[in-house]
């Protein structure tokens, strides 16, 4: 492999025995942009999360428990393919005495302390790039204008929000906060972007003082009248001198985002200042979302809700009269959601799967892999769109035709975790990880179980996977109202199928007390569901969940489709 040899010399050149490829740009962002996708050029695995490391004589691809089976079917030929956390990369280097280069801009020391702690090795920073010497390409320029929320959309002013993070600093005893990820500068300042194909976020860094003096990084050819006047308090810098202006600082004390600030970054910091050990307060303040943006998200989900529904009864019409594959399903969803004039852009790309296909957690098909869709498998689709304002994340597992028992009864049982989710009872001090257990209850009393979390916290109008909340096994943030999760337990069977059912949830407070309420409203198929495995309340829940399916989805559709409605929510 040509990029392989070329690379390898490189790591003679640079007297290393290794080097490390993450997944990420130097902005950390999720989904990061085709050009800038080392990951994928240099392995060929175009997930959205993992890393490689490059040593002389192996290569090795470390991906978690959504990814193993597509990073084996993209890389395994030449990559060993290391599913974490059972095969962490630091027990890979223990004992050995390599020096290992990494690009200081791509990395964080929380990263580093994660997977390569008490390491022999030693990690070299190579501010040139490795894999941009040797990937020969254009770089597309993106000059979309960065753009400012309406009133009626955010609740909250940015001055208030300033006030929170400076009080923030004044109570830890800190000069300065350095905001490095995207996502929390947008949510601040109520701006958002275009710097990412599934995400409204603004690339761009801000540095806020105690006295709440602002300092905004960008590239400032995505500035707009507009929104320098919008921003007419705050220094707009050009996001090339943000080193520079940070090597300035002296003696001051600083709090930085553990998961976005490099490494290049901290050790600029670090030169002249002090860094706290305290947490980015916009992660907390982000995840808990104030009524008006739990009002519009609300409405988002009834467009998005309206668009899956009418594409699911499409599906189960047309199976037999035509030809449908996976691209042209999620072509199809994607043509009924952008007829709703709010609709921006997916949140995601959209997982369309049948049979074997279904079976990779986080497949997307492709030319090669695109099946057609018959009657003997189930089809499993995972998709989410943003609108304005608010982002939708939903799965939906369907019969096309015959299901044997088998699947039916691991259907039931996925749905009887989906309903204890969505039915538990939460207390002061609730976390995720009590609650990811009762989702796993019923699978695991067959012995089944699903490599991934079971709910994972959702941006408004902004990420799709954002956090700190979730519903896992080592989650441990307490649930408070207005934080919205998702709710997707699943199974899968490696070559044979894939099961998941996805509803977003928000938590609720009434009467002093917290409960899940759904957001998604989108018809489970009772077609895979065996009645006789569910209880009497299991079986209210699901009919009750219909009943408001019905009643609000009703009024968007036509009179076949209405026929439709009715007998997919009709009681179980």
């Amino acid at each position: 492999m040509e990029k392989i040899i070329k690379l390898k010399a490189l790591l003679k050149k640079e007297k290393v025995d290794g080097y490390l490829i993450p997944k990420n740009d130097e902005f950390f962002s999720e989904y990061t942009t085709k050009h800038f996708d080392r990951l994928n050029y240099i392995t060929n695995f175009s997930g959205s999360s993992g890393f490689s490391l490059v040593l002389k004589d192996k290569k090795y691809l470390f991906v978690d428990g959504r990814y193993t089976l597509q990073a084996n079917d993209q890389s395994g030929k030449i990559f060993k393919v290391m599913t974490i956390p059972k095969q962490m990369p630091k027990k890979i280097l223990k004992n050995k005495n390599y020096i290992i280069g990494f690009d200081p801009k791509l990395y964080t020391k929380k990263t580093f302390k994660i997977f390569f702690n008490n390491s022999d090795c030693k990690f070299k920073p190579i501010e040139k790039n490795l894999i941009d010497q040797i990937w020969k390409r254009k770089i597309k320029k993106n000059y979309n204008k960065f753009y400012t929320l309406p009133k009626n959309s955010i609740g909250e002013n940015f001055q208030e929000k300033i006030k929170k993070v400076s009080s923030y600093l004044k109570k830890k005893d800190a000069d300065f906060i350095l905001i490095t990820a995207s996502e929390n500068a947008a949510w601040l300042l109520n701006i958002r972007g275009r710097d990412s194909k599934y995400s409204p976020i603004p690339n761009c860094y801000v540095l806020i003082s105690k006295d709440k003096k602002i300092s905004f990084f960008c590239d400032l050819r995505k500035m707009s009248l507009s929104l320098k006047k919008y921003l007419n308090k705050i220094q707009v810098k050009e996001i090339i001198h943000t080193g520079t202006i940070l090597s300035q600082i002296k003696d001051k004390k600083f709090i930085v985002d553990r998961n976005t600030c490099s490494i290049y970054f901290e050790k600029l910091i670090l030169k002249n200042n002090k860094i706290l050990d305290f947490v980015d307060p916009i992660y907390s303040l982000k995840a808990i979302k104030n009524k008006i943006e739990i009002e519009n998200t609300k409405k988002v989900h009834i467009y998005d809700g309206v668009a899956l529904t009418k594409f699911l009864f499409w599906i189960k019409k047309n199976i037999k009269k035509r030809k449908i594959t996976e691209l042209s399903a999620a072509r199809k969803l994607f043509q009924l959601r952008k007829k709703n004039k709010k609709f921006k852009f997916l949140s995601f790309p959209t997982i369309s799967g049948t049979g074997s296909n279904g079976a990779i957690i986080h497949y997307n098909p492709t030319k090669i892999t695109n099946k057609v869709l018959n009657g003997s498998d189930v089809y499993l689709v995972d998709s989410g769109g943003q609108y304005e304002y608010g982002t939708t994340d939903v799965t939906r597992t369907i019969s096309l035709n015959r299901v044997n028992k088998r699947i039916k009864n691991i259907f039931t049982r996925v749905l009887k975790g989906h309903i204890a989710v969505s039915n538990f009872k939460l207390k002061k001090n609730s976390t995720g990880s009590v609650i990811d257990s009762k989702a796993r209850k019923y699978l695991k009393q067959i012995g089944l179980n699903y490599s991934h979390g079971t709910g994972h916290g959702v941006g408004y109008f902004l990420n799709v996977h954002e956090g700190p909340q979730a519903i896992s096994k080592n989650n441990k943030i307490r649930f408070e109202e207005g934080m919205i999760l998702s709710n997707e337990p699943g199974y899968y069977e490696k070559n044979k199928f894939g099961i998941r059912i996805e509803n977003l949830i928000y938590v609720k407070r009434k009467k002093n007390k917290n409960y899940f309420e759904n957001l998604t409203l989108v018809p489970i198929d009772k077609d895979l569901i065996n009645p006789n495995l569910l209880s009497k309340i299991e079986k209210n829940w699901l009919d009750v969940y219909h009943d408001k399916v019905f009643n609000v989805l009703k009024s968007f559709m036509n009179t076949t489709e209405i026929k439709d409605l009715k007998k997919a929510c009709s009681t179980i």
